[in-house]
């Protein structure tokens, strides 16, 4: 459980980073429970009234200074408002949420695979596994070079940095997944941590798998409340006793084990899952 915070938060900064924004806040009680894969919500438009709150990934927290990092795209109405934000502005946020990714104690060799600004959270993830005393590798995807996020910071933290882009603007052409086994075999790994669009993290999941390592996965489904009461984020995944529910991927996720979730499914009523018949669905 996340613990989170109920309060506002001073924008400190917010820098271009390509096409997307870098959002500094001051949230020391927030920052001081953050673990990566956790995220926060926003309320934006003040009066003009947004009536929902928006998600975004924590990139990193900082305990120590009190401050917490979001990369945002520009998608709507709410995030076009969010980059407006000036040094001094003060936002309503709740942070810390859902599930964090899941790090063993001793040292593990993984692989974290990313769309385009998916790979926001991963990199307070790789320090955590180095400073375990494992190794890392990143595999950084998009659909065009300006549409990549954190190379450089990547390749400070490792030399094996591998970026793939569909229009071959930087890196190997192709899709991020294309590459992906010979990354796994390159550093030996045995766990993919994974964030990104739904169908790459599918074929993250079924790769990874189809070798033997474990698949993390961060989903992004879109959320309306974020804290669990609007079921609009459920999506339908295994449970442990072998049986399917719909689980929430705001507080029963974010993260997944990606081997668990029915990716096929995602956006239906399976027959078969646990209350379907209440819900219309016929076997």
């Amino acid at each position: 459980m996340a613990h989170p915070v109920v309060g506002e938060a001073e924008v400190l900064s917010n820098e271009r980073a390509g096409v997307y924004h870098r959002i500094v806040l001051a949230a020391p009680e927030a920052a001081a429970r953050v673990r990566a894969g956790h995220f926060a919500t926003l309320a934006l438009g003040g009066e003009s009234g947004l009536l929902l709150r928006r998600a975004f990934s924590i990139h990193r927290a900082d305990a120590e200074a009190g401050t917490v990092e979001l990369v945002v795209a520009v998608h709507g109405a709410g995030t076009r408002e969010l980059v407006k934000a000036r040094p001094g502005d003060r936002l309503s946020l709740i942070a810390p949420l859902g599930t964090p990714f899941p790090v063993g104690e001793g040292p593990v060799s993984a692989l974290l695979v990313a769309g385009g600004y998916g790979s926001a959270p991963l990199f307070a993830l790789a320090e955590e596994i180095r400073r375990r005393g494992g190794q890392v590798g990143f595999l950084l995807g998009a659909s065009t070079a300006e549409r990549l996020y954190g190379v450089e910071a990547a390749q400070a933290l490792t030399q094996d940095v591998l970026v793939v882009t569909e229009d071959g603007s930087a890196g190997l052409k192709g899709l991020v997944t294309d590459p992906m086994a010979q990354a796994l075999g390159a550093i030996e790994a045995t766990v993919v941590y994974a964030c990104g669009p739904m169908g790459m993290l599918r074929a993250v999941t079924e790769i990874a798998t189809g070798l033997g390592a474990r698949c993390h996965t961060a989903v992004e489904e879109a959320m309306a409340c974020g804290v669990g009461i609007c079921m609009t984020c459920v999506l339908p995944v295994v449970g442990e006793d072998g049986v399917s529910r719909f689980v929430r991927s705001c507080t029963d996720g974010p993260v997944f084990d990606g081997a668990r979730v029915r990716w096929a499914d995602i956006g239906t009523v399976p027959p078969d899952l646990e209350g379907a018949g209440a819900m219309g669905a016929s076997a």
